[in-house]
């Protein structure tokens, strides 16, 4: 039971800071044919997140360049260590990074419009 409550209190703890703030760390892309977590597909402006609601739109920036998206949360993942977000082919190609595969971003909530 005490490794129960110390995991969710990691687990609640990391979300809350992701909604409530930016974290920088790196990002992949994925594209397949398969459905998403969610029942979706992989849009071109889409997403994964590992904690973060279905649904959460983020502001990715790619540090390298100032190159920024928007993207809506419907998926699982990354599940590489190290990655904080993996976005869609078309998402990565506008942030400039389909080529290198991988880049350091900055990952927000985006502005309500």
């Amino acid at each position: 039971m005490k490794h129960l409550i110390i995991g969710l209190a990691v687990v609640s703890g990391s979300t809350s800071a992701a909604l409530g703030q930016s974290f920088v760390g790196k990002a992949s892309y994925y594209g397949y044919g398969g459905r998403t977590a969610s029942g979706g597909r992989v849009g071109p402006m889409t997403a994964a997140h590992r904690t973060l609601p279905f649904g959460s739109k983020l502001r990715v920036t790619n540090l390298a360049n100032d190159r920024s998206v928007i993207v809506t949360v419907n998926d699982r993942g990354p599940f590489v260590r190290g990655r904080v977000i993996d976005v869609s082919v078309h998402a990565a190609e506008s942030l400039g990074f389909r080529s290198a595969g991988i880049a350091r971003v900055k990952v927000e909530r985006a502005p309500e419009r």
